[in-house]
């Protein structure tokens, strides 16, 4: 009980005292005795009493197959010290409603789902569907099927007992979709079918500088493939002393993505040169050099502190790196010089092959970072498999985390928005206050989140199933979520609801069990003391001093 609660019933007892010390020296005894009675349970009355109450006050909760709960229970639940829950609970959005109390649950054994995509995605990116059962069973195959019931993937008859499969799907064109994902048995029966979501945005354009000092092959296919990916390049390679070949961006270079080099390049620069390249990098610039033609380890160990050893011409077949892509094994030879495969602290391994061969090396460098690509020969494969190869790069340029910038943009959390089940939607990058405007809804504010870093949110209740679309000012593109129906994905909703309610009771316990954790679970059950008793007391004294007085 803090100050604010006590200095009202103290200051009921500081009058009753002050006016019974006054009665007694005119030795009024009786009356000293009412005022004392009179204030003493008017004190009582007003401050927050309660007694501790026998047992433990246990609510019991039962969801139904859908995850719907009685009003009446969803009630009793804060007044409650514990919760006795049967069925498989609720979902996180009404889990986070509810304080934090200790749950009794014992969920029955189910054959249940997880599924695992991504919401969006760019043009040009694999999209890969992954299903986890519960229990592992042999025999089972997973589909995806588009939107007029065609077979896109297929992962084939599991030969062993596993819990997880998955299925990839290059998507040709930008736009929104609503695939469909079926889980077979051995016969062909179907086990599971429902929707998949999928919107694919077109990919931002990279900004790219391309300086090299020696023409190849190799720089000739990166360009290649960065010229398909609609990047805007600003390019140049030295064919000879007084001869070069340059390539002028088609729209001004605002914020480079990164800046690409030969080793050769960077050995045949002046010092003053080198230091403003490597000032550019200091700011937030990478700087990615292709290793294939490096000569000069002394220079590279000087200026950029990374240590170089020649690759011996005897394991150079046990040295190839390989890589697997979209079926396609690509074989690359690594470069003349690479550095060690533990790299010494300021450079690290990035990435490995197949074979746990280090063929990415990075440093940070300040704001910005320097990347070492150790291979070669990738221009081989542009005309035997380009979808591999273009696949192969991406994968480097999202190891090397070279992304477009993108300062705002919108977030999801919520894995399976279902009608009239509360959703959130955060904008990144936009300030608190701004106007959510939802298709066919009220307009919402977003609100700052403590968890949410550099984001804000707000809270909705989807109405119908389908694409739900919203905008927001300050977010470039409007976004996009779907909303599932009551009756997609039986499985998977009931494995949504026992995560939830398995994260839910470990957080309540964590809260009652920890000290200056929520104080209102950990507390000891009790009840209010009754007031009326001292109300009546109160009157009783109050009235008896005034006939008191009168008879005088």
């Amino acid at each position: 009980m803090d100050f604010s609660t006590l200095a009202v019933p103290a200051t009921a007892l500081a009058a009753g005292a002050v006016s019974a010390v006054l009665y007694g020296r005119k030795r009024k005894w009786i009356d000293a005795a009412l005022i004392v009675a009179a204030s003493a349970s008017l004190a009582v009355a007003l401050a927050d009493i309660r007694l501790p109450q026998a047992g433990e006050n246990i609510v019991s909760v039962a969801t139904d197959a859908s995850g719907g709960i009685s009003e009446a229970a969803l009630l009793a639940i804060p007044r409650a010290q514990s919760i006795a829950l049967s069925g498989d609970g609720l979902r996180e959005a009404e889990w986070r409603d509810l304080p934090a109390r200790r749950v009794q649950w014992k969920p029955a054994a189910a054959d249940l789902l997880w599924l695992d995509f991504p919401r969006s995605m760019s043009l040009g990116r694999i999209f890969t569907l992954t299903v986890r059962r519960g229990q592992a069973q042999p025999g089972w195959r997973l589909q995806l099927l588009a939107e007029n019931k065609q077979v896109l993937a297929d992962s084939q008859i599991a030969a062993t007992a596993t819990s997880q499969l998955s299925v990839q799907w290059l998507p040709p064109v930008a736009e929104a979709m609503v695939l469909q994902a079926r889980l077979l048995d051995g016969a062909g029966k179907v086990i599971a079918q429902g929707p998949v979501p999928l919107q694919v945005k077109d990919a931002l354009p990279l900004q790219i500088q391309g300086r090299f000092d020696a023409p190849s092959f190799d720089a000739r296919a990166l360009n290649q493939l960065l010229a398909d990916g609609s990047a805007i390049l600003d390019w140049s390679v030295t064919l000879g002393k007084a001869v070069a070949r340059s390539e002028t961006a088609r729209a001004p270079l605002t914020a480079p993505n990164a800046v690409f080099v030969d080793a050769a390049y960077v050995e045949h620069m002046n010092p003053s040169a080198r230091s403003a390249l490597l000032a550019q990098t200091r700011q937030g610039v990478p700087l990615v050099v292709l290793g294939s033609n490096a000569a000069d380890a002394a220079m590279w160990q000087r200026e950029f502190g990374l240590r170089l050893r020649p690759q011996s011409p005897t394991t150079e077949k046990e040295d190839t790196r390989q890589f697997t892509v979209a079926g396609a094994v690509l074989a690359m030879p690594p470069a003349g010089l690479n550095p060690d495969d533990n790299a010494a602290a300021p450079w690290s391994v990035v990435a490995r092959d197949g074979k746990k061969l280090p063929w990415l090396w990075q440093r940070d460098l300040q704001q910005g970072r320097v990347v070492w690509i150790g291979v070669s020969d990738w221009h081989r494969y542009a005309i035997s498999s380009p979808q591999a190869l273009a696949l192969w790069w991406q994968g480097a340029m999202d190891a090397i985390s070279l992304a477009s910038v993108q300062k705002t943009g919108w977030q999801m959390a919520d894995p399976m928005p279902l009608p009239g089940l509360r959703s959130e939607i955060c904008a990144q990058g936009v300030k608190a206050g701004t106007v959510l405007d939802v298709a066919d809804a009220a307009q919402l504010q977003l609100q700052p989140r403590a968890d949410k870093a550099e984001a804000a949110c707000a809270a909705l209740w989807p109405q119908k199933t389908g694409w739900m679309t919203f905008k927001a000012a300050g977010v470039a593109e409007p976004g996009m979520e779907y909303v599932y129906a009551r009756a997609d994905w039986p499985a998977w909703q009931k494995a949504l609801r026992r995560d939830a309610t398995a994260h839910y009771a470990a957080r309540a316990a964590s809260a009652a069990d920890a000290s200056g954790g929520n104080a209102e679970a950990a507390q000891p059950p009790s009840r209010p003391l009754p007031v009326a008793p001292f109300i009546v007391l109160f009157a009783l004294s109050m009235l008896g001093l005034w006939w008191r007085e009168q008879r005088r």
